[in-house]
């Protein structure tokens, strides 16, 4: 019994001597105060970017205002397109006139676009009549060429149109008068040898047969001064002259647009213009 007693005093003695329970500590609800500090510091940083960006953009148009009044002010050629101004690069206005490159490439669309009109109608022309064996059409490096079979236009050694001929070159010609470019007129021979009282070799032939195709596209409607005839003999051959076929193909009249004629003719009419 004592000793029991002597138990439940000393635990009364401990537990009189023991501290009393902390009561837990409230944690603060929100955002941690640093980052006050951080979206001070990110706001500042945006605002610093947005003034340098506003400072290196220059309107064009104000620009352009405040150059032309300093120029009437200062005198002209005074005032630089473009500079620096503290380290910040200014914009060059953009010139209201063409520079030569543009009206170079301005005028090369105008001739490309204008050649491949005159190819189309040709080959429309070609194609409504059937005569893709004997009339073809093509773009070069120098111009258009219209190609028409000597065996479609001439007799063998001759230079009288045939009907058929005649024919086709009314329609050609109703085309080509519509143009007002200069046009070459070539005429081509075989290498075979040619001698007789009107022709006494493959120039004279060559040269009387462009010069019976100049007549009669003048005679349908093309300016005469827009033609001339060439003869070319059996020169500027485009197949081999050792097989019947290749001197047929080389016994050729081919209308000729150049292309620089064409870019002379268009650029004298855009100097008209302005």
């Amino acid at each position: 019994m004592a000793e029991d007693k002597n138990r439940s005093e000393s635990s009364e003695e401990e537990t009189s001597l023991s501290p009393p329970p902390e009561e837990p500590k409230k944690q603060k609800s929100g955002a941690p105060e640093w980052m006050c500090t951080f979206s001070d510091l990110v706001t500042l940083l945006m605002c610093l970017f947005v003034l340098l960006f506003a400072m290196s953009t220059t309107q064009q148009e104000s620009y352009k205002e405040l150059v032309q009044s300093l120029r009437s002010a200062l005198g002209a050629q005074t005032v630089p397109e473009a500079g620096t101004r503290e380290g910040l690069t200014m914009h060059p206005v953009p010139s209201e006139e063409p520079t030569d490159n543009q009206q170079i490439d301005e005028l090369g669309g105008m001739i490309e676009k204008e050649m491949e009109e005159i190819v189309s109608e040709v080959r429309e022309l070609v194609l409504f009549n059937k005569l893709g064996g004997e009339v073809s059409v093509i773009k070069t490096e120098e111009g258009i060429v219209i190609t028409m079979s000597d065996l479609l236009l001439f007799s063998e050694g001759g230079t009288k149109l045939s009907d058929k001929g005649y024919d086709i070159l009314k329609m050609v010609a109703a085309v080509l008068s519509k143009l007002a470019y200069h046009v070459k007129i070539k005429g081509h021979t075989d290498s075979s040898p040619i001698s007789s009282s009107l022709y006494p070799s493959n120039w004279e032939l060559s040269s009387a047969r462009a010069s019976m195709v100049v007549r009669l596209l003048v005679d349908n409607g093309v300016p005469p001064q827009y033609i001339s005839a060439e003869g070319y003999a059996h020169y500027h051959p485009v197949a081999t002259n050792d097989t019947a076929k290749g001197r047929a193909l080389n016994r050729r009249v081919e209308i000729v647009y150049e292309r620089d004629s064409i870019a002379r003719q268009l650029s004298g009419m855009n100097t008209r213009e302005k």
